[in-house]
């Protein structure tokens, strides 16, 4: 029986783990911290070993194989024993690849793949396709494969999770953009960043489809370098050459697919922005080459209600609209955020930075804000750049301190937007804990 040691207790630790005991191997599960109550539970269901608080080297050094959650950066102490031992280290998206035939959308991107996801699953779900929600979104894709079968998964996939993913074969890979993000784990080079994003195209055969954003400079960049056996699916505002999904006329077109061609007013579209115009061609491209009828594409994109946390209305007081995008936690994702807002918004800004360049907004910011609320432990960054930028700005370092001066500041008329451009550890648990406390402190100004 082998050995497979799982490292972190989180739900792709877990479903990893649970996976490997019905295939039968001898799980063992470390994790560093502490692990949830809901997540021990299972494991002590399932009868598996776990340990939290610790790694038991001697006894992970001992595997013949470790499946590592992605949040485990590969500079982990106990990471780097286990690769000078020669064992190897995969993730949970490629042990549970293993076990399943189903046909994969997987889609990455810098931005927007959150909502991409789901737009793509809704779409697949309400035309009765038998699918899952995988990756960073719902259950772990190897709990799912554990547990049953579907016939297709869409799976959300982080630079972290394509690490180490080597054998897995994604049937449609999709590549929304790539802007600089997470650059502390990739030793501040972009071009590891790159690389890492690029590994959804692992594997890709003449049967398989790539779709990306035609005018993305990085991947441009990228695809002059490299090449795919896939079949290419690029979209674009705009048409140029082989462009398969743009706008003509105020209509999306999705075109030369195998199965389906579309045509749908933009107007139709649930979801506004010019960003959301690109999440809805990527979706869109993907249910026509999986042959959707185009009805319940129209109907699927018309209706669907977006995600929480990305440009969520939080409420009205006294005439200020107020905006919780705390999913923003790079420079580019405020920026497509600023890109659809009106003037006069009030911007709260700050967090953990992660090498952040702030000049990429800085346009937006001359043309639509009044001003800006930084708000983080340190906020030396933010004031040394945006100071003389914006007619006002503030220093606070609570989301009550941020929401107070917010509604203090705003008239009837003004957009204040949570858009953080940074990660959330400094202050709050998760950019979802964040948005929560946002939102609550909106309410409570009513």
């Amino acid at each position: 029986m082998k050995n497979l040691v799982i490292l972190g207790g989180g739900e792709s630790g877990v479903g990893a783990a649970i996976l490997g005991k019905t295939k039968g191997y001898n799980v063992f599960l470390s994790d560093s911290g502490q692990i949830a109550e809901r997540y021990r539970s299972q494991l002590d269901a399932e009868g598996i070993e776990w340990e939290q608080g610790t790694h038991s080297v001697d006894r992970i050094l001992a595997a013949d194989e470790v499946v590592k959650s992605p949040g485990i950066p590969p500079t982990a102490p106990v990471v780097q024993q286990i690769v000078a031992k020669g064992i190897p280290v995969i993730s949970e998206i490629e042990f549970a690849g293993r076990y399943t035939d189903a046909r994969m959308v997987c889609i990455t991107g810098s931005n927007g793949k959150t909502t991409t996801t789901l737009l793509t699953y809704h779409i697949l779900k309400d035309a009765g396709i038998d699918v899952g929600l995988a990756g960073n979104v719902g259950q772990s894709l190897a709990l799912q494969v554990a547990r049953g079968h579907h016939d297709v998964y869409v799976i959300e996939l982080s630079s972290f999770q394509l690490e180490n993913m080597y054998d897995f074969h994604a049937n449609i890979a999709v590549l929304l953009n790539i802007t600089p993000d997470h650059l502390d784990r990739y030793d501040y080079e972009m071009q590891n960043y790159i690389n890492a994003k690029f590994r959804i195209l692992n594997n890709l055969t003449p049967r398989d489809a790539f779709i990306y954003w035609q005018d993305d400079p990085v991947i441009k960049r990228q695809l002059e370098r490299i090449t795919t056996e896939a079949s290419l699916y690029p979209f674009a505002e705009h048409r140029s050459e082989d462009t398969r999904a743009w706008v003509d006329d105020e209509e999306m077109m999705c075109v030369d697919t195998p199965a389906r061609n579309l045509r749908m007013p933009r107007a139709d579209l649930s979801l506004n922005g010019l960003h959301n115009l690109y999440n809805s061609m990527a979706a869109a491209l993907s249910a026509c080459i999986l042959d959707i009828d185009k009805e319940d594409i129209r109907k699927a994109l018309s209706d669907f209600e977006g995600v929480e946390h990305r440009l969520e209305p939080a409420g009205t007081v006294n005439g200020v609209r107020y905006i919780n995008d705390s999913k923003a936690t790079n420079v580019n994702s405020t920026w497509y955020a600023l890109e659809s807002m009106p003037h006069d918004t009030i911007l709260i800004l700050g967090g953990k930075d992660k090498g952040n360049d702030y000049s990429e907004i800085l346009p937006l910011v001359n043309e639509k804000v009044k001003a800006i609320i930084c708000m983080g432990k340190d906020n030396a960054k933010l004031l040394d750049f945006f100071t003389g930028q914006v007619p006002e700005i503030y220093d606070t370092h609570s989301i009550d301190d941020a929401v107070n001066t917010a509604a203090r500041i705003a008239v009837s008329g003004d957009t204040v937007l949570l858009s953080p451009c940074c990660a959330s550890f400094d202050l709050f648990k998760s950019y979802e804990d964040r948005g929560r406390q946002f939102k609550d402190r909106v309410k409570k100004l009513k």
